[in-house]
């Protein structure tokens, strides 16, 4: 085991932590961990909304309950014993009409199967003390769910590596992954490194760099973007923490939502729109190759005809404050369209079918002394120190 060399491809939440849980069980492994980005958390870990979830929308028994339930509780310690910026300030998940009341209680039902604590179902009266502005009929609170500055867990994770003995580098975009009898070689823009084992946590570029590993998923990594807006700080007292929607169950995205951020501010979002550029955090981002590789793929095609109407209406607020807020107005009825300023943007990674439905839990593929995760959407964040306890028992079992 002292001579076994661990290649760790991907610098987000998911491979940083997984590099340490490898560190933390095989102290005397050789590790890498290679991005091709100038530091750590660039893209999917960084821009989100930076919401810890606790496992309240999740399917019971899948993958998704189980570690964002062990790992929300994993990050909050690890997030107190390395000084990160975090508060678990609540969530409040609003009905606003008696329709959704059903769907509350089911929310309700799951997240106990799921196994949170303190879950209680209140009505106006105690939903207007616990969040004076929110609008709605019933609402669920959900306590132990909260916010937390992702970039410096990326951080704080590169720093335990780095003093368990790993080596993290930077500006090394995988080009290369070949395989012999005795090891893998790994080529990147910053020089090669052989491995025993490699392990790739690529996020928006899961399926490619899969392939470079000679796996060929049948899924497909399609990007969906999406926006925010911050209300003016004048009219930050209309959100105390978290509000979040009553989740369409006929569209596969949470919806709108408002977030306190642990930095400052109240964000709301995100959409949820298709991503002509898997990296491109603009509206009008363009890439030739992403915008092909996502048009000429027959899952996408279906999944726009399966939630055509909503789709339509998810790109018609991209482009309308009008409608963002109407939206938004939901949950706050007091928030006016002028409360509402630019704010960033994200991209989610999600693995597609060639049926056009999601791949709904995390999913990791073993294959020639390789572990790669293929689909790692929200809340693996959340979930990362969990995730990277089962991908490191993977990885060390090869």
């Amino acid at each position: 085991m002292s001579e076994r060399r661990i290649v760790v491809i991907g610098g987000g939440a998911v491979g940083l932590a997984t590099a340490w849980r490898i560190l933390e069980r095989a102290p005397r492994v050789q590790l890498t961990l290679v991005d091709k980005e100038p530091d750590v958390g660039r893209h999917q870990t960084g821009n989100n909304s930076g919401v810890l979830h606790c496992g309240l929308h999740y399917r019971t028994g899948s993958r998704k309950a189980k570690l964002a339930v062990r790992g929300i509780r994993q990050m909050t310690a690890f997030c107190q014993q390395h000084g990160v910026a975090h508060d678990i300030c609540g969530n409040l998940v609003v009905a606003t009409s008696e329709e959704q009341v059903p769907r509350l209680n089911s929310l309700f039902e799951r997240g106990t199967a799921n196994g949170l604590t303190g879950l209680k179902l209140v009505g106006p009266e105690e939903m207007r003390e616990i969040e004076p502005h929110a609008g709605g009929v019933a609402a669920l609170r959900v306590p132990e769910e909260g916010i937390v500055d992702y970039p410096a867990v990326c951080e704080a994770l590169k720093h335990g590596i780095e003093q368990r003995g790993g080596t993290v580098v930077l500006n090394a975009s995988v080009r290369k992954l070949m395989r012999n009898a005795q090891e893998w070689r790994v080529e990147t823009l910053a020089g090669d490194f052989a491995a025993d084992v490699v392990v790739t946590c690529a996020g928006l570029q899961a399926d490619r760099v899969a392939r470079l590993g000679g796996v060929r998923p049948e899924v497909k990594i399609v990007a969906f973007r999406g926006d925010y807006y911050k209300l003016r700080p004048e009219r930050e007292f209309l959100v105390r923490n978290l509000i979040y929607p009553v989740a369409d169950p006929k569209f596969p995205f949470l919806g709108v939502h408002f977030t306190r951020m642990v930095r400052g501010g109240i964000e709301a979002g995100p959409n949820a729109v298709l991503a002509l550029d898997r990296e491109g955090y603009g509206k009008l981002d363009f890439d030739v190759r992403d915008a092909a590789d996502a048009l000429a793929f027959p899952g996408l095609w279906r999944f726009l005809g399966h939630h055509f109407s909503t789709c339509v209406d998810e790109l018609h607020r991209a482009f309308s404050r009008e409608l963002f807020c109407r939206t938004l107005q939901a949950l706050v009825p007091e928030l006016r369209e002028d409360d509402l300023v630019a704010g960033g943007s994200g991209v989610r990674a999600q693995a597609m079918r060639p049926d056009g439905t999601l791949v709904e839990d995390f999913e990791y593929i073993v294959h020639d002394c390789a572990v790669h995760v293929l689909n790692a959407p929200s809340p693996a964040a959340t979930a990362s120190l969990a995730i990277g306890e089962e991908i490191a028992e993977l990885a060390l079992a090869q």
